[in-house]
């Protein structure tokens, strides 16, 4: 039933997006995590199944991107989860919805999304993720990581256990010039390469870096997962501090 959620989020949203760009939703040539490694990761739900990644930043709020709600008005978040199969998941309501207002349906300009549900006490399962404090750029070839649900290849079947899988940033101008600035926007994004990297299903979730979330996966390549020729792109977080702080004050 996940794989055809996705599959029916896929297809509604490429119409409006001119099949330029893929919707992301799981990892390729990556590994299964260590079980609760990763505290912060949310699966953000409809109807309680998975249609994309999310992360914690702090204890009410879970940052993802802002596509991930473009045909379910009403989602949930799964909290502490490694196995989306497993009995009594930490499931709570969302309780406010705050889409970036500069972001539309027809592009992936300014994709993020923070959702507000009730407090919870951090536990050896969850736990939130630090944010950059200021806008910076992260230097080209890092090693940074992503971790998700979803396909493990292209066109693949879903994924219920969590995978992760190293990516390296790379250069911005080689990015927009793949892209082209019509989709990539140089000081909102960043685009990661590596042997692995997001396919169908991980929306939503972190690219980190170090121990802190610097990205928001957004969208790549419409025909292949981990493309050569288009990189996958990310929102940087950074880029959106005044925003962020608007709504939920300063967390770190």
């Amino acid at each position: 039933m996940t794989i055809i959620i996705s599959l029916l989020l896929l297809a509604s949203l490429l119409p409006h997006l001119t099949f330029t760009a893929r919707v992301n939703v799981g990892i390729m040539n990556g590994t299964e995590a260590k079980p609760h490694s990763r505290p912060y990761m949310v699966s953000v739900q409809a109807k309680e199944q998975h249609i994309c990644g999310g992360f914690l930043i702090s204890d009410r709020f879970v940052m993802t991107a802002a596509h991930c709600r473009y045909i379910f008005p009403v989602l949930t978040v799964v909290l502490g989860a490694h196995d989306l199969q497993e009995k009594n998941l930490d499931r709570l309501n969302v309780d406010f919805y705050h889409e970036h207002p500069n972001y539309t349906s027809g592009s992936f300009h300014n994709d993020i999304f923070l959702l507000k549900k009730k407090h919870v006490e951090p536990n050896n399962n969850i736990k939130w993720i630090s944010i950059p404090m200021k806008e910076d750029d992260i230097e080209a070839d890092t090693v940074c990581s992503v971790a998700g649900w979803g396909s493990l290849k292209t066109n693949g079947k879903g994924n219920n256990h969590l995978m992760e899988t190293d990516v390296a940033v790379m250069n911005n101008m080689k990015c927009e010039s793949k892209w082209g600035e019509k989709e990539y926007s140089a000081s909102q994004m960043m685009c990661v390469y590596g042997n692995g990297g997001s396919c169908d299903g991980d929306s939503g979730g972190p690219l980190v870096c170090g121990a802190i979330a610097v990205g928001v996966t957004s969208f790549g390549d419409p025909e292949q997962c981990n493309s050569l020729k288009l990189p996958e792109v990310y929102i940087k977080i950074s880029a959106y501090l005044p925003w962020i702080k608007s709504i939920i004050g300063n967390i770190n």
